[in-house]
């Protein structure tokens, strides 16, 4: 541990050396099950051949030269994200939070744009997370985000998830955009509701407004589908990507439709490190993958597979009553405090995850295996045990 680092972290006590797919490996040589992947990142698991020979390839090649250039694997991975898409530009940064930022950014320009300079706050939804900086902190709203950050920033106006008359009453003359995520991961794992984000769409249109997405951890891949908005049969205006298009390389992208996109000029916005060759050579790689033929289908069953594997083992109730979410993010509704249940999980030389509303997080790799699932349930069967006791 080192006291040259910020408190700014609680970190558990372990130290890993190396990984390598679902594994986590100790210095000592333990091994650990990952279901946390980095919070959702390394969702192709760890060191994936392809992953790793695409990197590789590239750092031998060229690094960094900055937006001031053209740089092929960007405009490719662009291409790439846009034709599996709703959008039509992409731009690239290196984190969620930066995308999110780009995203609440796009969304004031492009009312500026059309005339409607006034439409600058955005409607947002209780127990969201949008990133750590003094904005998305702001759209979040959680009081543990915001302490010691006061004032917040005055933009954003939050609703209950799912409540589509009170998101409709909050609209005023300022609003300029909704933000939501279609899967709520901080904040307890809640998906909204198909209808829910349906609706929203037709707010939004009906009042001239932007639709964010927020998919840097329900998307590429993590809910059986590309983006989990697809499952609404709805696309937004503008989306928030990052963790899983990296696995672990540092890369964020804001995706937006050409209408919206177009408000956006040389000079509006910008990046030092954001689309540089290797992010976006591992980004080709991750796409390489997830949208291989059967990819996406293999999620879907895989998660059908641990959810009933789940469940049945919350039947008695005493430690976790329920399972939800979508796809390969789930969430355990605890009976127990849930650092009970993780501590005891971690134990058994499984990792996953806390979250909002005393639950506990799973997010496996995507590609994970039939018996990796057998192993984690039975070493969740033995943590309940020692918990309820």
């Amino acid at each position: 541990m080192s006291t040259s680092l910020m408190a700014n972290y609680g970190r558990f006590d372990l130290t890993f050396a190396r990984g390598e797919g679902s594994y986590l490996y100790t210095a000592e040589g333990e091994r650990y099950l990952d279901f946390g992947c980095g919070i959702g990142v390394t969702s192709l698991g760890h060191a994936h051949p392809h992953v790793v020979a695409a990197l590789e390839a590239q750092s031998t090649q060229l690094w960094h030269v900055s937006n001031l250039y053209h740089i092929p694997p960007q405009a490719r991975l662009a291409e790439r994200l846009a034709a599996a898409s709703f959008a039509d530009r992409v731009l690239f940064c290196n984190s969620g939070a930066e995308a999110m930022e780009c995203a609440l950014k796009l969304a004031r320009i492009y009312q500026t744009s059309r005339g409607a300079a006034e439409r600058y706050r955005a409607i947002t939804f209780r127990n969201a997370f949008h990133g750590r900086t003094l904005a998305t902190i702001a759209a979040g709203g959680q009081a543990k985000h915001l302490k010691g950050f006061e004032p917040a920033v005055d933009a954003f106006d939050q609703v209950e998830l799912g409540d589509l008359d009170a998101t409709r009453a909050a609209i005023g003359d300022e609003t300029a955009a909704i933000v939501v995520e279609p899967v709520q991961g901080e904040g307890g794992v809640y998906p909204a509701s198909d209808e829910f984000l349906q609706g929203l769409r037709a707010l939004c249109d009906e009042a001239g407004l932007v639709l964010i997405f927020d998919e840097v951890q329900c998307g590429v891949g993590r809910t059986g589908k590309l983006f989990a908005h697809e499952w609404a049969g709805v696309a937004p205006d503008i989306m928030g990507l990052a963790k899983a298009l990296g696995n672990g390389f540092p890369i964020g992208a804001c995706l937006a439709r050409e209408e919206v996109a177009a408000a956006m000029v040389p000079g509006s916005h910008g990046t030092t490190f954001g689309g540089n060759p290797l992010a976006c050579a591992v980004g080709n790689a991750v796409l390489d993958v997830v949208l291989a033929e059967g990819f996406l289908d293999k999620v879907q069953e895989t998660s059908a597979r641990l959810t009933e594997r789940l469940a049945a083992i919350a039947g008695n109730k005493s430690v976790y009553a329920g399972v939800r979410g979508r796809g390969l993010m789930l969430g355990l509704e605890c009976v127990v405090p849930n650092m009970d249940l993780l501590g005891a999980l971690r134990a058994e030389k499984v990792l996953a995850l806390p979250a909002d509303g005393n639950v506990l997080r799973m997010l496996p790799p995507l590609n994970i295996g039939e018996a990796e699932i057998d192993e984690a349930c039975e070493a969740l069967e033995r943590a309940c045990a020692q918990v309820a006791t």
